[in-house]
């Protein structure tokens, strides 16, 4: 008669040391959490040793369990798709900041949805859209935005997108890859190894995307609409020349903690 497999161990108790130890010899800095969560998310101890060999060999722990927290809400993840970081609240916390209502809100480069998913908890906008170039991220995004009734593209940029929205966004977020191609190589192993490239590499300064969210970004916006990007801070001034350049008014927002700058550019309400 077969059995069920051993259940892991209780989180009401202690920790298992040899699994804290295993995650802490990987290089885990937060091994104790990390622990926490393999065991919550785990189905028997067999699943439990799959995910701990995964973890240990460097791939990202939002990979493993499935999903990343991100605004207080629980993203589904898979393999390959960029991983929402915390800094990137700040973006979400800025699209927030004043705003009431945006009844058509657009999130670009949106990978697994995760900026929009957490505009659309705060907004419930009557039109949700998304768009990426990566299908896996595509897949996770739809994933993530079906609450909310989001529609997501497969696409490029503002390619993929309905005509009938030009002229109408009123909030559109763009978290477009920013480290200069000359960088990536310094990147942690779990950014450079597990991540799309596409989602990492912003060009030789770091703005190429951004240039060509810019060029486009006053046709689709609503008069007094909003567009919202992430940038490094050494990049903020630069990005703020490209995105005047394009007839809009940038403003720089930075965050402490953790360290993040966004930078907001409102189409003139007059044009």
């Amino acid at each position: 008669m077969r059995t069920s497999e051993p259940a892991v161990p209780s989180l009401s108790g202690p920790l298992p040391g040899p699994l804290v130890a295993r995650l802490r010899a990987a290089g885990c800095v937060f091994a104790e959490d990390e622990a926490r969560l393999l065991l919550a998310t785990a189905e028997g101890r067999s699943a439990l040793a799959r995910m701990v060999e995964r973890r240990v060999a460097g791939e990202p722990l939002e990979h493993v369990v499935g999903h990343a927290a991100f605004c207080g809400l629980r993203i589904a993840l898979e393999p390959g798709v960029f991983v929402p970081r915390r800094r990137t609240e700040h973006l979400v916390r800025r699209a927030l900041a004043g705003t009431r209502r945006a009844d058509v809100v657009v999130d670009l480069c949106c990978g697994s949805g995760a900026v929009a998913a957490a505009l659309a908890d705060a907004l419930a906008p009557a039109e949700l859209h998304a768009a990426d170039v990566d299908p896996a991220a595509v897949r996770c995004a739809r994933r993530n935005l079906a609450p909310y009734g989001g529609t997501v593209h497969e696409g490029d940029l503002f390619a993929p997108l309905p005509p009938a929205l030009r002229g109408r966004i009123e909030l559109l977020t763009a978290n477009v890859p920013y480290v200069p191609t000359g960088e990536v190589a310094l990147l942690p192993p779990e950014a450079r190894l597990h991540e799309p490239r596409a989602a990492l590499d912003g060009g030789g300064d770091g703005l190429e995307v951004l240039r060509r969210v810019a060029a486009e970004a006053a046709g689709w916006l609503a008069p007094g609409g909003r567009l919202l990007v992430e940038t490094g801070e050494r990049q903020s001034a630069a990005a703020v020349a490209v995105l005047a350049g394009a007839g809009l008014v940038p403003r720089v927002h930075r965050s402490e903690d953790p360290p993040a700058t966004v930078v907001t550019a409102r189409r003139p309400p007059n044009r």
